[in-house]
């Protein structure tokens, strides 16, 4: 009998309770205002996987050094897995931003880099160069862009990698 008359008062309760809960929740939903950049600033974000060249070409093995080899481990081709370490550059308006060489990683260094980086600039136009080396076994830079943009404020200028056209900025 006494669960019965506390039966509306705990539903009173409940109510309450809920209503502190959703009240909070709308509060820190919609009352903070936070602000990532100023009202005359954009984003540079550079996002993309890429794997480097292999270190060394594939080499055709000679007819003796397949028969030294067992008849379920004969390929023609022998190639190494290492990947070269990919440099990247990037100027913006003849200043570097950023200038980082990745490692590939895995066991065997075979695997392809993940690069991201992100900063604040000014609205306006803007001059960026792009350059990124792939390889060991060349000299200089595979990839070079030269490219001038315009940004509105809270804009995010992507920059993006695709290996058939380069360097992609959006």
């Amino acid at each position: 009998m006494a669960a019965e008359i506390n039966k509306p008062l705990r539903y009173i309760l409940q109510a309450i309770n809920y209503s502190v809960f959703m009240a909070l929740i709308w509060y820190f939903a919609t009352a903070p205002s936070i602000r990532i950049i100023e009202d005359d600033e954009a984003m540079l974000t550079m996002a993309f996987a890429h794997a480097g060249e292999l270190r060394e070409p594939c080499r055709r093995l000679s007819q003796e050094e397949l028969n030294k080899l067992a008849p379920n481990m004969r390929k023609l081709d022998d190639c190494p897995r290492e990947r070269s370490p990919v440099l990247i550059e990037m100027l913006l308006d003849g200043e570097p931003v950023y200038k980082k060489q990745l490692d590939a990683p895995g066991l065997y260094n075979d695997g392809g880099v993940d690069v991201y980086f992100s900063q604040t600039i000014k609205a306006g136009e803007h001059r960026i160069i792009l350059k990124m080396d792939d390889s060991v076994r060349g000299s200089g830079f595979e990839y070079f862009t030269e490219q001038t943009v315009d940004v509105v404020p809270a804009q995010i200028l992507l920059v993006g990698f695709n290996t058939r056209s380069g360097f992609v900025v959006r």
